[in-house]
Formats: C-alpha cells, structure tokens, sequence
C-alpha cells in the first residue's frame, strides 16, 4: 500500500470518528465499560496470583535429626540436601538456637514449660529448614531426603515434615484462585467484544449507504474496509488510553488508602510501578483488537452490495 493510500485511510478514520461524533461516542463508552470491568478483574486477578505466591513461598520442609546425631553425618547431609538442584535456601538450626527459637514462640505467658532446661539438657534435637526455588516440588525433594536418609544406618534423621496435607490443600486453592480468575478475563474479553461489535455493527449501518455507493463506483473491498479498520483501531485505542489512565489512578490511591488496614490482614497489594506496564499493554491491545475485530466482523455484511 502506498504511503498516500494509507495517508488517505487514517485521515478518513479520523474524519469518521468526528463526523458521526455520538455513534463514536457510543462506541467509546462502550469500550470504556467493557474495558473498565476487564481491568478491575485483570489488576484483581494479578494481585490474587500474588497473594497465592506469597503463601506458596512461605512454604518450608523441616528436617528434625535424632538427638544422638553426630555432628559430621548432620554436616554431611547438609551437603547432601543442600546439593539438591531444587533447594534454595538450607539453614543449619542448632539445639540452642532451636530452644532460643521455641523459647521466643511460646512468649512470656508460656515461659514455664521450658524453665529449668538450658544448654546442658537441651531436649530439641538440629534441625534444618530448607526452602525451595518452586514450592509445588516440596514433595518431590521432601522424598529426596527421606531417600538420601535410608542410605545410612541408623538413620540420622528422625522426621521429615512440611505438611503434605495442608500444602496440597494450599496448591488446590492457590491454582483454583488462578484459573477461575483467568477464566473471568477471558469471558470478559469475549463479552467486550462482543458488546463492541454490536456497536460498530449500529455505526456502519447507518453509513450502509455510503458504502454502497462506494462498491458501486468501483472501489475495491480493501479499499472499503481500511478506513473502518483505522476507525475501528482509534476508537479502542482512545477508549484503552482513557480506561486506562482512571483504572490506573483508582488502583493507586486503593493502595494508598487501605495498605495500613490491609495490612493488618495480613494482605499485601502490588505497588503500582509492578502493574503499570502490564495492565496498560494488556488494555491498549485489547482495546485496539477489539475495535479492529469489531469493525471486521461489522463492515463484512455490507460489502456485499
């Protein structure tokens, strides 16, 4: 296409969009209330997925040794497990620190269970708390260590835990929170355009006429559609611009307003320079397909005339 034709449709567009100024603004709203919906569930969606990967990092395996260890088989399984390509974090916990440790959970109220036990007749055997780079292979490396602990005898370690119950309950409702939540962007996407379509559908039909004129006289089918194509692509990439720009200050001053109270909760939202860029990219493409799509669908009843 020459520079001049393209020249020609994107000022055609233009002019489209001013000359029928409340069917684009028809449109523009729509996209705009379309759009907006699909924003709150896109920025409620990231910050669900956050929250489950806060919880799944939180995940840990404990290994508890027998009090009668030696102190070179704990180092050599310290090795061992910390070799382990999907262990990221192993620390040795001595039996002072494990008292320290306990000692500070249990608080003051509850200081006089541990009274009369001090570094002599420490009860708490070495352990080792161990974090790994994906928490879905907790169980996987939890079995790693059991294996590597039936290779010695007697085997040092007493027990193995990371709480195989809860956690496989926790990745069920961390993975459920992330599919129903994609499954809502993508219903909505699809509801959007289908919204938008029929609004561009109204726009093109009161032009049907000048459309086919236009076949009439001889113009091509893609010399029809590219005015409407740009039209099309304005009109969302407006509409995404706008949404956008509300839906981004809105989420801003939430953050603003409800981290204290949040907090408290023990509920972190993503600051708003982690959302900015994907939610801004996601709605200007969105918008701008679905303005395109929506013009596509619309204009290719009429160029049958």
């Amino acid at each position: 296409m020459k520079l001049s034709t393209l020249t020609r449709h994107v000022r055609e567009g233009f002019k489209s969009i001013i000359r029928n100024g409340w069917m684009s603004f028809a449109s523009i709203s729509s996209i705009f209330i379309s759009l907006f919906i699909l924003g709150v569930f896109i920025l409620l969606a990231l910050n669900m997925n956050y929250m489950a990967s806060q919880i799944e990092s939180q995940v840990q395996i404990r290994v508890y040794f027998e009090t009668d260890a030696a102190e070179e088989v704990v180092t050599d399984l310290q090795n061992k497990i910390g070799n382990i390509s999907e262990v990221s974090k192993l620390t040795y916990v001595s039996k002072e620190d494990g008292l320290a440790i306990l000692r500070e959970k249990m608080g003051e109220d509850n200081s006089d269970w541990l009274e009369g036990y001090d570094d002599e007749n420490n009860p708490l055997p070495i352990s080792f708390t161990i974090e790994v780079f994906n928490p879905q292979l907790v169980d996987s490396v939890a079995q790693q260590i059991e294996s590597i602990n039936n290779t010695l005898d007697p085997k040092p370690i007493k027990e193995v835990k990371y709480g195989q119950d809860t956690v496989e309950t926790l990745f069920k409702i961390t993975n459920a929170i992330r599919n129903a939540g994609f499954a809502i962007v993508i219903a909505l996407a699809v509801t959007a355009m289908l919204l938008i379509s029929n609004t561009i559908k109204m726009t093109i039909v009161a032009r049907r006429r000048e459309i086919g004129i236009m076949k009439l006289v001889g113009a091509t089918n893609a010399f029809i559609r590219w005015p409407f194509f740009i039209e099309g692509a304005l009109i969302g990439i407006i509409s995404s611009i706008v949404t956008t720009i509300i839906i981004l200050i809105g989420y801003d001053q939430i953050v603003h307003a409800f981290q204290y109270d949040l907090s408290l909760m023990l509920i972190q939202l993503l600051p708003l320079k982690q959302v900015i860029t994907l939610t801004a990219a996601t709605m200007i493409i969105l918008g701008s397909l679905i303005g395109i799509w929506g013009s596509v669908m619309s204009v290719r009843k009429y160029l049958k005339v």
